[in-house]
């Protein structure tokens, strides 16, 4: 394969080119006690733009996810792209798996980089992280957006039929796929109306997405998976007390939109929820523009008094 042309090998090193014409900069940082993680980082840190967080979710490194929103977010935040543990240039020999190390590794990388305080956005697992960072680094963490992130979903869910696949192992088997069909199983999932017709995708550049980009940290990404899920109740959750934007994809198969409107009346007042039409999980790629224009418009207003915040059950937009 070495020898080959790989269309996912050239994807990645023009994403790396998108990021670093864009103002970016790759940075390592060593955390100590076997933990390295990797970030995009400003290449010139304005004291004048609030700092900007994105975290992804689980599939390809970060500049997979985030590539589409990275220009027009640089002109108004000084932005950072951790690749989280067991994720591109990242990773740990620690044995924890949970959220909560993941969000304690990301912000001992931004304390490496000098910021004290920063809006964040995660996206699907991203989500969680990011939650779990509003939860530990309340002061810290000034505003949270979450994006079609099941934080609130439950251990008891899987069995009760919430979801499109009957285990745990059955969905791993689909977000880390390792077979051409399952990659189509993926796509299909997570898109509501791929631009493409999956089916007719060949096998062989199927086979050359998952050699790059779903090989590396395969056992430890499902141990990522499981911890999400095991043992897991509404009821130990903490309530963030951030202003928090929540946008979700009113078809998404992966976390139904059963747990967008949990999430809503989980944080209560303080949140807002937007629901995307004709979008499902992948809305950071399936609906960009939209997507992008909520974050913004939460990210750069003054967060609006919980009186004025939507109490419905989640407005929708096209």
């Amino acid at each position: 394969m070495s020898n080959c042309f790989s269309l996912a090998a050239t994807w990645n090193r023009f994403h790396r080119f998108t990021f670093s014409k864009a103002g970016l900069k790759s940075t390592t940082t060593d955390l100590g006690d076997g933990t390295v993680m990797h970030c995009w980082a400003p290449k010139a840190h304005k004291q004048s733009k609030p700092n900007l967080l994105l975290i992804h979710g689980i599939g390809a490194n970060a500049m997979w996810q985030w590539k589409d929103v990275i220009s027009p977010l640089i002109s108004h935040f000084n932005v950072y792209v951790p690749d989280l543990v067991f994720f591109g240039d990242s990773y740990t020999t620690r044995p924890d798996r949970t959220e909560s190390f993941q969000a304690r590794c990301v912000m001992g990388l931004m304390e490496a980089q000098g910021v004290k305080s920063m809006r964040v956005v995660g996206v699907s697992y991203g989500g969680f992280v990011a939650y779990s960072m509003a939860t530990q680094f309340k002061e810290r963490v000034e505003r949270v957006v979450l994006c079609c992130a099941g934080i609130c979903m439950e251990e008891k869910d899987m069995d009760e039929g919430m979801f499109k696949t009957k285990s745990v192992d059955e969905a791993i088997s689909i977000l880390l796929p390792q077979s051409p069909e399952k990659m189509k199983e993926l796509m299909q999932l997570t898109f509501a109306k791929p631009s493409f017709n999956v089916k007719t995708v060949p096998t062989c550049i199927l086979n050359d997405f998952i050699n790059v980009l779903c090989t590396e940290y395969y056992q430890e990404k499902k141990e990522l998976i499981h911890a999400l899920h095991k043992d897991r109740k509404l009821s130990d959750l903490p309530k963030i007390t951030q202003p928090t934007l929540i946008i979700w994809g009113e078809q998404d198969q992966v976390f139904p939109l059963e747990l967008a409107h949990r999430l809503k009346r989980h944080v209560g007042e303080n949140a807002e929820l937007v629901i995307l039409k004709n979008a499902g999980h992948a809305i950071n790629i399936e609906k960009t523009k939209e997507m992008y224009k909520h974050m913004k418009s939460f990210l750069m207003d003054a967060p609006p008094p919980p009186e004025k915040l939507n109490h419905s059950n989640g407005r929708k937009v096209d």
